[in-house]
């Protein structure tokens, strides 16, 4: 599988929250497909409650 560099921008309170959050980030693209992290976007965006469920089912 080819790699490729991307130079992004990350909103957050402080520097270690970026950083944790491109690290959430680079799991989620590495073990998910485009399509299943486009589903996941969508579902983020448009549908607040499966976002809630999921966020009561992770703890958050």
């Amino acid at each position: 599988m080819n790699k490729y560099n991307y130079t992004i921008t990350i909103a957050a309170k402080t520097e270690a929250e970026a950083v944790e959050k491109m690290k959430a980030l680079t799991v989620l693209a590495s073990k998910l497909t485009s399509k299943e992290l486009a589903k996941l976007a969508h579902i983020v965006q448009h549908d607040p409650v499966k976002t809630a469920m999921a966020k009561s089912y992770l703890g958050v």
